[in-house]
């Protein structure tokens, strides 16, 4: 029988604040993943939000 490994690679969601900020409908959010041991604070990346049609802060959500 294998070994479960404890893999230090999670899953996030990435969520745009300035889009959530300025009361729009709708989401702009992405998948990524991690490593727990290298960053164990929340991820913070610029992507792009189709909605708004330019480059923002996307940040970790739970």
């Amino acid at each position: 029988m294998a070994k479960k490994s404890k893999d230090a690679r999670i899953q996030v969601i990435l969520e745009c604040t300035e889009h959530k900020n300025s009361g729009l409908p709708g989401t702009s959010r992405y998948i990524s993943t991690k490593n727990k041991k290298n960053t164990p604070e929340r991820m913070e990346l610029k992507k792009y939000n189709p909605i708004m049609k330019k480059m923002t802060v996307h940040k970790e959500i739970k």
